[in-house]
């Protein structure tokens, strides 16, 4: 009997969730797609665009993709330039040699 309960329960709730799915007609973004998109819009100054990117995730989600992001940044460029990328860093901020 418990059993045929749960079967009923989960076909209920499995027609809610397909539901739900059909109603969302596009994907959530992730915190990656979040952080290049804001970084994108700072960079074009796109108050717009920026605010928006900074909805799709929480604050703390946007913060670490934004911090993989520069890491990645800076690894990269360091590569191309043959420097550290202490060195890189510290050129894109403006800051003196070490």
């Amino acid at each position: 009997m418990w059993g045929r309960i749960r079967r009923i329960g989960s076909r209920v709730t499995g027609s809610w969730r397909m539901e739900e799915r059909a109603e969302r007609t596009e994907r959530p973004h992730n915190l990656f797609e979040a952080a290049a998109a804001y970084v994108s819009a700072c960079a074009e100054d796109d108050q717009d665009r920026l605010d928006e990117a900074a909805g799709w995730v929480s604050p703390e989600a946007l913060s670490f993709g934004v911090n993989e992001l520069a890491c990645r940044a800076v690894t990269a460029l360091a590569r191309e330039r043959d420097e550290s990328p202490g060195t890189v860093a510290r050129a894109l901020l403006g800051l003196p040699a070490a």
